[in-house]
This record gives structure tokens, C-alpha cells and sequence, in this order.
């Protein structure tokens, strides 16, 4: 092995232009991980938020920070204390939070946090996985108790985690109602919407009605109006981008219920989703993938930033 690798990582807090490409030392692991060369990541909205500064209050860490929070790969080294894993073993995870994260050629992955790769997807299919499925996993099922025949109202369904949110909540049989703009109509439809609402010409408040379940990934005026859509009894909200300053008021005095969550990374959730990759009920949207650059990064981070990519952004090494 050698010693050091490639990364791209930032050293200031600034626009896309502060990644840069670095020589650092590889990961070293403890007993309970396992190092992972990478194949492939993906870019999420924490990736481009923590690099303008955002989340200097969350995350206190020195440069240069690696961002990067997926990962698909092989693993070349194990830990003394871990079992289920080998050398050569194909894995995808969402690693735990930290400053050296997957922008880089090799990384540290705890044990627990690892699934097997389905042999049916790419590693960059792989990538765009951990977590935005994990996210919405536990926005449907952890958060929102998800149940068989429920209705669910999936906002942005043709973005990261909508995506994954509307086949997983199919996968138990429940109703899908999706927003988006006209031209991914049919994407959505194939992941298996059931109603569509174009977010450009139509009002959710006017097309949906008694929804058990929103998963909001937008927030905002998105969140305040879905209040009037949900049963007035079951209806529940999740959010994976935070309260809007009006969502207390509007559910004063009704039984309805608001929860705003941080993904928790869960190697037993992936690889159950994986098993659904595996038999061909979830799949990865992809809009882009860059090559393993400093400039592949930029390019990448400025397309996530837009909000308008179709499923996930992926890097290639």
C-alpha cells in the first residue's frame, strides 16, 4: 500500500473554487473499520452547504476537510476486530461524519455502516445510494411509520432522495402522489408515482388530498401548504431540510405532526435496500457523472447547488 493519495479538499470555506486536489496521508483504521478503495461518490446538498460555511456550527473541524459522504468501492484492508468483511469485498456505505470524508482515492469506513454491493449495479449506481436512500428511508419508515395502503406525498420526486422515497414507499405497497415539472412526468411515473403533480402549473393544495404522510425535501412554502393536504388525523410531515417559521402555527391544536430529521447512517437500512436493487425494485437516477478532478468536483458541486439535477450527481475515479 502506499502511503499517501489523492484527494480533493478544501483548506477555506468559499465557492466551488476551493476544491482543490491535495496529497494526503491514507486513513488509518481501528479495529472496527475497513479501508476502502473508492470507485465511485456522489455529491449531496451537506457537501456544498459544509463547504460555503454553513455548518460550521454542526461540524468544528480543522482543514483540509475531505468532503464526501457516499461511497462505493473495494475494500483492501480490514481492521483485527472486524468479521464480516474481506479484502476484495465489492461494499457501498455512507461513512460517519467526518473531515476526511470520499472525495478521496481511499477511505475509512466503520464495519457497521457497509452493505455488499449488488452485483447488478455499477459502482457509480452504487454511489448515489447511501445517503439519499438512507435519508429517505428513515423519512418514510423510522419517522413517518409508513404503512401498506397509506397515501404519501413525496415532494421533488425526481431529485436525490425523492426518487428513492417514491420506489421504497411502492415497495411496500403504499400510494404515491409526487411533485415535479412536466418533463420528468415519465421518470417519476416509471419509479412508480401513482398521481403527479407539476409543481410549475399546478397547487399541491388543490390536487392532493387526504395524505397520510409528506416527505418534504424543499421546505418552506412547500412545507406550509402541505399542511392542508394531509388527513386531519393520521397526517403526519417529515422534513429533511428543516421547520419553516409557520409550521408550529399550523398545526396548533390538531392532531397532526411535524418531525425535521439528520440522516443517521445505518448499514443494516442499505443493505436492505440493496436487496431491493438486487431484485430489480429500486434503481439509481443519475443525471451526471464527472471524472475524479478538481475541476470534476467544481462542476459537480455547482450542478448539485442548482437544485434541478435529475437524481444524483456522481464522481467516477
Amino acid at each position: 500500500m502506499p502511503e499517501t493519495m489523492q484527494a480533493v479538499a478544501i483548506e477555506q470555506y468559499g465557492d466551488a473554487h476551493q476544491l482543490k486536489m491535495l496529497t494526503l496521508p491514507i486513513p488509518t483504521i481501528n479495529e472496527h473499520q475497513v479501508l476502502v478503495q473508492t470507485k465511485a461518490t456522489a455529491i449531496n446538498p451537506i457537501d456544498w452547504k459544509l463547504r460555503e460555511g454553513h455548518l460550521t456550527s454542526m461540524f468544528q473541524w480543522t482543514f483540509p476537510i475531505v468532503l464526501g459522504w457516499d461511497l462505493a468501492g473495494v475494500i483492501v484492508a480490514v481492521g483485527s476486530a472486524v468479521t464480516q468483511w474481506h479484502v476484495g469485498d465489492e461494499v457501498f456505505a455512507r461513512p460517519a461524519t467526518t473531515n476526511r470524508g470520499t472525495y478521496a482515492e481511499y477511505a475509512a469506513v466503520d464495519d457497521t455502516l457497509l452493505a455488499p454491493k449488488p452485483a447488478n449495479l455499477s459502482y457509480e449506481a452504487a454511489a448515489a445510494v447511501p445517503l439519499a436512500g438512507e435519508t429517505a428511508w428513515q423519512a418514510l419508515f423510522d419517522h413517518g411509520h409508513l404503512q401498506p395502503g397509506e397515501t404519501v406525498l413525496v415532494q421533488a420526486g425526481s431529485g436525490g432522495v425523492g426518487s428513492y422515497a417514491i420506489q421504497l414507499a411502492k415497495s411496500i405497497g403504499a400510494h404515491v402522489i409526487t411533485t415535479t415539472s412536466a418533463k420528468n412526468f415519465d421518470l417519476v411515473r416509471d419509479l412508480g408515482a401513482d398521481e403527479i403533480i407539476d409543481y410549475r402549473t399546478e397547487k399541491v393544495t388543490e390536487k392532493a388530498r387526504n395524505v397520510d404522510l409528506v416527505v418534504d425535501t424543499i421546505g418552506g412554502q412547500s412545507q406550509v401548504d402541505a399542511w392542508s393536504v394531509l388527513n386531519p388525523t393520521t397526517g403526519r410531515q417529515v422534513s429533511i431540510v428543516g421547520q419553516a417559521p409557520e409550521t408550529a402555527a399550523s398545526i396548533q391544536n390538531t392532531e397532526m405532526t411535524f418531525k425535521a430529521i439528520w440522516l443517521t447512517p445505518n448499514g443494516e437500512q442499505l443493505k436492505r435496500i440493496a436487496q431491493l436493487m438486487t431484485d430489480g425494485k429500486v434503481k439509481s437516477i443519475i443525471d451526471t457523472v464527472f471524472p475524479f478532478s478538481a475541476e470534476g468536483l467544481i462542476k459537480a458541486h455547482k450542478l448539485s447547488a442548482t437544485n434541478h439535477s435529475t437524481g444524483k450527481v456522481v464522481i467516477k475515479f
